[in-house]
């Protein structure tokens, strides 16, 4: 088996968190060939889909927990898998590399599919799913957003293609930067912001179940820091163990099959009392708590279902 991870650079990871380490880590042992290249290092030439690429290895040392070989040009055609991995933000570079991906279609498995990874950002396809998802308005007129919070009092304000905690605002009913809050994001982007009534079950935690192939292989719970909202572990959120619950167990019933078919093999969902507030479907993390706290080999399952879909 070849694969070529896409990816940020492999050299400033955490290897003790990251979970594109554990994919390759456990493609390594499995005795796959691995390559790593960087999303600006992607090309289309005449027909071809090309990587500047290097030949990878993975340890768990510190300060050494990667090997690269001698850069080559890697037509990406004779790879067996190509891993899209890199972190957002989501904006026309990352979507670039989604459609050059595409016309390798029929020919490598790229996981995430890259056409749903391009129409399904994280948090536009839980719309799909509004009977799971607590009061949602996207828009960028002023007007709309106060009478979303006019409606709902305390509520989550955030950039439509932010990740990882950054630029998410807690406006309860008291608060009165709104109109400020949309100044400073529309002054810098043309996008819409999305806001969120807020959960105040997020005390307790936001929890992130890891899906494979559409089935919920376990979750983490992630804690808020001490007067904090937001429960990231890049803000200073704390992973515990949790278990899922029927009503997780419902959601994930009901999005798994549609991302399954959509080949979206490696997924992390967002759920704060049993509400539904992101897909991630980008470059999800998790699976190396997962495995601590529960002793479940996500990366493996997730090599499983790739294998899965190359015999099928």
């Amino acid at each position: 088996m070849k694969v070529a991870f896409q990816m940020d650079p492999i050299g400033s990871v955490n290897f003790e968190a990251d979970s594109t380490f554990r994919l390759a880590e456990e493609a390594q042992a499995r005795g796959y060939e691995l390559w790593h290249y960087t999303p600006d290092r992607l090309s289309y030439r005449e027909g071809r889909v090309m990587a500047r690429a290097e030949p990878l290895a993975v340890r768990r040392v510190r300060g050494d927990h990667a090997t690269l070989g001698e850069t080559v040009d890697l037509d990406l055609a004779g790879m067996d898998v190509v891993w899209l991995r890199q972190d957002p933000p989501f904006d026309m570079g990352y979507i670039t590399t989604t459609h050059i991906l595409d016309r390798l279609k029929g020919r490598t498995l790229v996981a995430n599919d890259p056409f749903w990874v391009r129409n399904s950002p994280e948090k536009l396809l839980v719309l799909d799913f509004p009977e799971l998802t607590p009061p949602t308005t996207i828009a960028r007129d002023i007007g709309v957003l106060r009478e979303f919070k006019a409606r709902h009092g305390d509520i989550i304000l955030k950039p439509l293609y932010g990740n990882g905690g950054a630029g998410v605002f807690r406006l309860d009913p008291n608060d009165r930067n709104l109109a400020s809050l949309h100044e400073l994001f529309t002054g810098m982007s043309r996008e819409p912001l999305i806001v969120q009534k807020f959960l105040p079950d997020v005390a307790a935690g936001d929890k992130r179940i890891i899906l494979v192939d559409g089935v919920p292989a376990g979750a983490i719970n992630r804690v808020p820091a001490a007067g904090e909202t937001r429960s990231n572990m890049h803000v200073g959120g704390r992973p515990e163990k949790t278990a899922l619950t029927d009503r997780e167990r419902e959601i994930c019933a009901a999005i798994g099959p549609r991302l399954k078919e959509m080949g979206q093999v490696f997924v992390g969902i967002d759920v704060i009392g049993g509400w539904l507030t992101e897909i991630n479907v980008t470059s999800p993390t998790g699976i190396q708590e997962l495995e601590r706290f529960d002793g479940i080999n996500a990366a493996g399952l997730i090599w499983d279902a790739i294998d899965a879909r190359l015999t099928a």
